[in-house]
């Protein structure tokens, strides 16, 4: 087994580890525990030990290393942390919580991907700790109207059962479902009737994560339906077909393109690098002397290729091609293709 993939598998046992202890411990020895969701706690298990192995790894790749390494490193930078610190803000703000990057290409792409992210945070947040034990709730002997909530076993606030309060958090996972299905359709509209992204789509890629966040909503508001209006008819068969949706989400989770959720975050480090690389001393093109990129970039990305085995040596005052300006390069083409084409005219 390669020294990559042991040092991941031991990443993906330690925190599916740290997360089951936290579980027992959470639940206060499994006292909150609901067995009957013992098998959304096993899912969840294996999709923590697939994601990760999979970060582990692509952590490993050396650009990925690379650029994690110098991420921490120019943010923790003394005379830089302060900047860094306010961008951060900013970044998770703006970048994360409203999405700003996709809002520049397209309005409608943004509002899908902002309802279908939401939607998805406000049901794990509810979801998780729920199944988990983590939190639960518990009548007033004094009051059986009013509910008090414990977390992780500690006594917290107090609220009447139907109140506008108790209304909006016991319905959260409706007005989450409500959200992801509101942008699943936007999604899905923009996947028929736009012919650029109609062209490169996949089903595995496309498709298939927008169909099981569908099917997740769809089923658990068919719960809510049932249980609340239909006195629990059909809801037996609901509660398993929800399960499946659910759990079959839970295990494609490290392996489909929802692994780019954890992949994302990873982003802020590299806005820091270019930002900080802007900042510094800037690498001056060998042929024309004109500064084109930050020096350490330059640095970098020639450790990069030389790790990935690529050979861009040059045996003169150049050193290395990656110290020639993309202008530069262009031109050394052309000069050398015409070089080329008068040898080839001579013969």
């Amino acid at each position: 087994m390669a020294k990559e993939t042991i040092k991941a598998t031991l990443w993906g046992a330690l925190v599916t580890s740290a997360l089951a202890i936290l579980i027992i411990v959470g639940s206060r020895n499994l006292a909150h525990f609901d067995a009957a969701l013992v098998g959304y706690t096993f899912a969840v298990l294996f999709a923590t030990f697939g994601i990760t192995y999979r970060y582990a790894m692509w952590l490993q790749r050396p650009p990925t290393a690379l650029y994690w390494k110098r991420g921490w490193q120019v943010f923790f930078r003394p005379r830089h942390l302060s900047r860094n610190l306010a961008q951060w803000f900013g970044r998770v703000t703006g970048e994360f919580a409203l999405n700003r990057f996709i809002f520049r290409r397209s309005k409608s792409r943004w509002a899908a991907h902002w309802l279908i992210m939401w939607g998805c945070v406000m049901a794990m947040a509810i979801t998780f700790p729920l199944v988990f034990g983590w939190i639960h709730f518990e009548t007033l002997p004094e009051d059986i109207h009013w509910y008090r909530t414990y977390i992780f076993g500690f006594s917290t606030f107090a609220f009447p059962i139907h109140s506008i309060f108790g209304f909006m958090i016991f319905h959260g996972l409706v007005w989450a479902s409500i959200l992801v299905i509101a942008g699943v359709m936007l999604a899905m509209r923009r996947r028929m009737r736009d012919h650029g992204a109609a062209a490169l789509q996949q089903f595995g890629e496309d498709f298939l994560p927008l169909i099981l966040l569908f099917a997740i909503s769809v089923t658990g508001l068919m719960l809510t339906a049932s249980y609340s209006w239909m006195k629990g008819y059909g809801y037996d068969f609901l509660a398993i077909l929800h399960a499946i949706t659910v759990i079959f989400t839970l295990l494609w989770l490290p392996f489909g393109k929802f692994f780019h959720i954890f992949q994302r975050p990873a982003q802020l480090g590299v806005g820091f690098y270019k930002d900080v690389g802007e900042r510094s001393a800037q690498a001056q093109c060998r042929r024309c002397k004109e500064a084109f990129a930050s020096r350490m970039h330059v640095e970098d990305l020639i450790k990069v290729e030389q790790q990935l085995g690529f050979k861009y040596e040059i045996d003169d005052a150049t050193e290395h091609y990656q110290w020639i300006c993309p202008r530069c390069r262009r031109s050394m083409l052309a000069l050398a293709q015409g070089r080329e084409w008068n040898e080839e005219v001579k013969r």
